[in-house]
């Protein structure tokens, strides 16, 4: 209840610094027309910017106002068809949402990866910590494309990689949701784990992947030194990931019931990064492109993130008021 109260004087001191801003733009712009100053009504106009730049991010940070958005963030990524263009492809994007997440400021925890074979790696499951960690990064969920000439091929083809990224809400342990994973249902697998060599790599059996076996949801956690804690946390990922497949099934009940028509998210191809033949990013949700793709695979991704949460909110208060 505090922290709510805190987020809420927060949030109507913003407010009242807009509307004071506006207030001053609305003076300096009647003292500039009654003195005919240029000078003052610039100033009245570049008033008028900062307020429109406040109002802007009051906007957005509405988008954030679901029930989970203010949660941590597990991210899952995973190769998709593509074979080893694919894997490194998951690779890059794992790099790709590390760094946006240290620009950000969150903390970021690599919990587990499958390294591939040849390059890159065949999945990751990663942790942001920080304040609207998931409320961010619900915009990444779907599939991702790249297209580029292949290094790994001999002769210089072209090749369409794919990987997929899933992201659920940290719920935690201490949350009123009740997610019960029974014992019987779950196979429990020991391993030593894995990293690059020398130093970092475990001497003892110490990662932990938990299978539950009702519904094949797959998760493993080495991250940390100490058999317990690699469970606990796993176990706690595993919650996250039972939640998320139960909201799935309520929101799809609810489309059905109103006879809406929802794209399949691990089907949908929600972005595609090209870099032949031309560069580009285009997120197909929004029609947002970018021709800096160094920039987003180097961690910009604020205005796709922007766009698809700008646009997600006011498609859903549009439909709101249809039910009003």
């Amino acid at each position: 209840m505090t922290r709510t109260q805190a987020k809420l004087k927060h949030t109507l001191a913003e407010l009242d610094g807009a509307g004071r801003t506006i207030d001053d733009a609305r003076t300096l712009y009647e003292l500039g027309r009654d003195e005919n100053d240029e000078a003052t009504l610039r100033e009245a106009l570049a008033q008028i910017d900062v307020a429109e730049a406040q109002i802007g991010k009051l906007e957005f940070r509405r988008m954030l106002s679901g029930e989970f958005d203010g949660k941590d963030a597990i991210m899952s990524i995973n190769a998709g068809a593509g074979g080893v263009d694919s894997q490194d492809w998951a690779d890059m994007l794992l790099r790709m949402y590390s760094r946006w997440g240290e620009r950000m400021g969150f903390g970021v925890k690599l919990m587990d990866v499958q390294e591939a074979e040849q390059a890159g790696i065949r999945s990751a499951e990663i942790v942001f910590e920080g304040e609207f960690a998931y409320g961010y990064l619900r915009a990444e969920i779907g599939v991702h494309r790249l297209v580029r000439i292949s290094p790994f091929d001999a002769n210089a083809r072209r090749q369409t990689s794919f990987a997929s990224v899933m992201v659920v809400p940290d719920i935690g342990e201490t949350d009123d949701i009740d997610v019960e994973v029974k014992e019987t249902d779950l196979r429990v697998d020991k391993y030593r784990a894995g990293g690059k060599g020398g130093q970092h790599v475990n001497k003892t059996d110490s990662a932990v992947r938990l299978t539950h076996i009702p519904t094949g949801i797959v998760v493993a956690c080495q991250a940390e030194r100490s058999q317990h804690k690699n469970y606990a946390t796993a176990m706690r990922m595993l919650k996250a990931r039972l939640w998320d497949l139960e909201r799935q099934k309520r929101e799809a009940k609810m489309a059905e019931l109103r006879g809406e028509e929802r794209s399949i998210e691990w089907g949908s191809q929600i972005r595609s990064y090209v870099l032949q033949p031309y560069r580009q990013v285009n997120d197909h949700r929004t029609g947002t492109k970018l021709g800096n793709v160094d920039a987003v695979l180097d961690g910009d991704l604020e205005p796709l993130m922007e766009a698809f949460l700008l646009g997600k909110g006011s498609a859903q208060t549009a439909a709101d008021d249809d039910e009003v």
